[in-house]
């Protein structure tokens, strides 16, 4: 299968400039990375003091505090992020659930590991990611940080994993799921899973013993990369976001850290109630239309701004 190429900063230099400018701004280009990296770095193990205390709380600045270090990791890469539409979701408690308050479940695409600094400073969420990320330096310390939801995807698993996510809607959390299983390289929305949306609408053969979870809202979201360096990003540039198949990680982070400006923009889908939906197949297929039709209207036209 042909794999479309990678773009990275160098190879575009090298096409465009001298060899002394490209030596020049290639310097330029690992200074700016180095330095990025190293205020990530820096910045999170300051955030990691407040966000240990908070996590125990009860209160809401523990979601705040969460959303502003995701957003200030978006400024340090240099990523802007635009967003069209209304937020549905709020940062509530257990009483304004038990008052008729209904939690949210955002659905997104996923290209990339750029998507969970993205929403994760727009939205006031709780993330559900695999287990292997559990495991991994540095990100699986933000992740349980952040009070992400690990699932391992097998099905013995799945009552605890259900439970899991039912107390945290019940205690007024909101989730997002990234129901194509896996990311892509940015051109599609690949189909959705639809036992992702489990949680958000029950059936009959979902294990014994779980609790129901209380009344949600889906809130489907769309997420492009549309700017590189101030230019328009077309098919051919999207892999410079995008990580996915058998890439590394590390990598992938130094390259993307090297470009000057970037921008994603996000739509925020009108909300969707899940008993409008006769299945969770159906729930699922609607949820992936959405998703897709936003994602294409934002490749056609970059500076759409309904």
């Amino acid at each position: 299968m042909h794999r479309p190429p990678i773009w990275d900063v160098a190879s575009l230099d090298e096409h465009y400039a001298p060899a002394s400018s490209s030596a020049i701004r290639g310097g330029f280009r690992r200074l700016r990375a180095i330095r990025r990296i190293a205020l990530t770095c820096v910045w999170t193990l300051v955030a990691s003091v407040p966000q240990t205390i908070l996590i125990r709380s009860t209160g809401k600045s523990k979601i705040r505090f969460a959303r502003y270090y995701w957003a200030s990791v978006c400024r340090i890469l240099g990523l802007r992020v635009r967003v069209i539409g209304t937020l549905a979701g709020t940062i509530r408690d257990t009483q304004a659930v038990t008052l008729g308050q209904k939690p949210v479940i955002f659905v997104a695409n996923h290209s990339s590991w750029l998507d969970i600094a993205v929403v994760g400073g727009i939205l006031p969420t709780v993330f559900v990611a695999k287990q292997q990320i559990a495991d991994w330096p540095i990100i699986g310390t933000l992740a349980r940080l952040g009070r992400t939801i690990f699932v391992s995807r097998q099905r013995n698993n799945t009552g605890r994993e259900l439970r899991a996510m039912t107390e945290r809607l019940a205690n007024g959390d909101n989730l997002i799921l990234f129901p194509e299983g896996t990311s892509t390289d940015g051109s599609r929305v690949l189909p959705f899973l639809s036992s992702f949306f489990a949680i958000a609408k029950p059936s009959r053969q979902d294990p014994d013993g779980v609790p129901p979870p209380p009344p949600v809202l889906i809130q489907p979201i769309s997420i492009v990369y549309d700017r590189l360096e101030g230019l328009p990003v077309g098919r051919a540039r999207r892999t410079a976001f995008a990580w996915y198949g058998d890439m590394e990680l590390a990598p992938h982070i130094w390259k993307v850290t090297q470009w000057r400006s970037m921008r994603a923009s996000i739509i925020l889908h009108p909300p969707i109630a899940p008993e409008s939906c006769r299945t969770r197949k159906d729930l699922s297929a609607l949820v992936h239309q959405v998703i897709s039709k936003g994602v294409a209207d934002l490749h056609q036209n970059p500076e759409m701004d309904r």
